[in-house]
């Protein structure tokens, strides 16, 4: 779940920009993808193989596997600009999603804009067409069941296709214990509680202190239940990800086990964890130890078998 800042040299911008973006977000053409040999579908790596993809799987949408290891069959686009939301980071491909992903972004949108005060989404990622691991960046994302949404309100016009590359979301900390009061607003508590109260959705991550203005900012004596959903995890202080369950009847798609936090909302010990030292320290390694190797890239036979089908579908 990694940043949606920009590091990309500028010329390599352009470029992406005249490829991907000249006609708006028209439809990528298939024949600019690789040719799926037997060769290269057993040697290269999985994320080489579904990102360079560039349209959908013609198939019944399904999501296909866990959210960390899986694909993505017959995945819809999420427009580019709507109503009460615009996608960033259009060159990369990856506003695809399963259909209930994709209506429930807009959905979010639509009433965060009319109820909550909050005056649309920037969209980050949400998956490849066709799912799978990618070329950079989240581990998740794969099945087409998860989306980023900037903590930045939406500007009151269309932003350009150069600004929704160049532009950075804002954080919302002052340090990985503190919100900053300055740029943290309730429209945002309001925005993630909406999401949050969505029966589909299944989990949403934020950095801890977000988590923490969630706790102290929900009502006492009414519902907050919606609490529990939200759990802290490490980088999500400029967007938050909304993870949504596996679609009814859908076969071969693994959920998200179900939160329990001990006091019913994550505010207590859970939550006590993230302001300790613990989960930020990182393992020393010996004086004149080897650097641990990086593990090897996921290869597509470590996928569900059904993703082979949805990679060479024409």
């Amino acid at each position: 779940m990694p940043s949606e800042k920009s590091s990309l040299p500028a010329g390599l911008i352009a470029l992406f920009m005249v490829l991907a973006l000249g006609a708006g977000n028209a439809a990528y053409s298939p024949a600019s993808a690789d040719k799926l040999t037997a060769k290269s579908l057993a040697r290269k790596p999985a994320k080489v193989l579904f990102g360079r993809q560039k349209t959908a799987a013609p198939l019944k949408p399904r999501a296909i596997g866990f959210y960390s290891k899986g694909c993505l069959a017959g995945g819809v686009q999420l427009p580019a600009t709507g109503s009460a939301w615009q996608a960033m980071r259009l060159s990369r491909n990856r506003n695809w999603g399963h259909p209930d992903l994709v209506e429930l972004v807009k959905r979010l949108a639509i009433e965060a804009k009319a109820q909550d005060g909050w005056p649309g989404l920037l969209v980050g990622d949400l998956a490849q067409p066709r799912g799978g691991p990618m070329l950079s960046g989240h581990a998740s994302h794969q099945v087409g069941l998860d989306a980023d949404i900037w903590l930045t309100p939406m500007p009151e016009r269309e932003l350009s296709n150069r600004e929704r590359e160049t532009k950075s979301a804002i954080s919302v900390i002052k340090d990985r214990k503190r919100i900053n009061p300055k740029i943290w607003t309730n429209a945002h508590a309001k925005l993630i509680r909406r999401a949050a109260s969505y029966r589909e959705v299944a989990r949403i991550f934020v950095h801890p202190p977000i988590k923490k203005a969630l706790c102290d900012w929900a009502p006492k004596g009414k519902s907050r239940s919606w609490l529990k959903k939200v759990r802290p995890y490490y980088g999500h202080h400029y967007h938050f990800h909304i993870r949504i369950k596996c679609p009814k009847g859908t076969k071969g798609c693994r959920n998200q086990p179900a939160p329990a936090p001990k006091d019913g909302t994550g505010c207590g010990s859970e939550l006590a964890y993230w302001f300790s030292d613990k989960p930020w320290k990182r393992k020393k390694r010996k004086p004149g130890a080897p650097k641990p190797k990086p593990k090897p890239a996921m290869k597509l036979a470590a996928l569900p078998k059904a993703c082979r089908a949805v990679l060479t579908a024409k």
